[in-house]
């Protein structure tokens, strides 16, 4: 299949604080972008209040990263490329099974 990475070659799974943080953070502004209606600014705090802020003043500066792809068959290539290479690479990763090194 491939060859080892060498004898300093490992893989640490991050934090899971900063997965939570940053999955909750991708989702919120989600939310933001695509339903800022159904937001309940109110109920949020500070951050409902600058949330709100956003919304109402700097539109372009919410929605710059997204431009979406409209054409159907487009997405459909997009997601057949991506899945496909995606279940490659994760079965390679599946597969993998290091050498034991000898104890001295």
């Amino acid at each position: 299949m491939g060859t080892s990475a060498g004898k300093g070659a490992y893989f640490r799974r991050g934090s899971p604080f900063w997965f939570t943080v940053i999955t909750l953070s991708i989702g919120y502004y989600t939310w933001v972008v695509f339903w800022p209606q159904s937001i309940p600014y109110q109920n949020l705090g500070p951050l409902g209040s600058f949330t709100q802020y956003l919304v109402a003043h700097h539109q372009t500066l919410m929605h710059n990263g997204y431009k979406g792809i409209s054409d159907g068959r487009a997405q459909l290539l997009w997601f057949i490329q991506t899945f496909l290479f995606g279940i490659a690479s994760l079965s390679i990763l599946i597969a993998y099974r290091p050498k034991r090194q000898k104890q001295t």
